[in-house]
């Protein structure tokens, strides 16, 4: 017998992408994720080979392996009805090298649909050229590239700007999970 997605949700309807590769930190994964799943959402990860994704704590100790659901290469934006942009160094800085990847955020930014972002995940909105105009945070080491890309930057622990959604750091996790599925239920609200 398998599990139902709880059709009582407002958010069982909807389906969330979260873009990753190795050296994900995995929190910022894996707490998102649990989130969205509980509010019952489908949650997809995409990454750019098949296969499994190596995550790291604390950017330096190997966690656990997640299975890649699909290649970003292979995605299109209409699939999906919100984006989760983990953190870590590794991980946003391989993702902003791939074309496909870079390709994927821009449009889902400018779709309008909900983009949450975490840590170290705006390197990859920066390379989409998409924070120009945007108020965000991010981990301070990120900060400076984001103001660079024509962005402004604020310390706080989560910052909803249109359809951006944006946390500093794993500290940040309970208010930007509840942020990212607040945002995926007012897809329903809105319809």
């Amino acid at each position: 017998m398998t599990d139902t997605p709880n059709t009582d949700s407002e958010s069982a309807r909807r389906t969330v992408a979260f873009l990753a590769t190795d050296g994900v930190e995995q929190i910022e994964l894996t707490a998102p994720r649990e989130a969205l799943d509980q509010a019952g959402a489908t949650t997809v990860l995409l990454s750019l080979t098949h296969g499994e994704i190596q995550a790291f704590e604390n950017d330096t100790e190997p966690a656990d392996t997640f299975a890649v659901d699909q290649l970003v290469a292979e995605a299109s934006v209409d699939d999906f009805d919100a984006l989760v942009l983990p953190g870590g160094t590794t991980n946003p800085d391989t993702l902003r090298l791939d074309t496909d990847a870079v390709s994927f955020v821009r449009d889902f930014v400018n779709s309008g649909k909900p983009v949450g972002v975490i840590c170290h995940g705006p390197w990859t909105l920066v390379e989409a050229d998409v924070v120009r105009g945007r108020t965000l945070t991010s981990y301070p080491s990120v900060r400076t590239d984001i103001r660079n890309a024509g962005g402004t930057v604020v310390d706080e622990e989560v910052v909803v700007d249109g359809n951006l959604i944006s946390s500093r750091n794993p500290d940040d996790i309970p208010a930007f999970c509840e942020a990212v599925v607040q945002a995926v239920t007012a897809l329903d609200a809105a319809e």
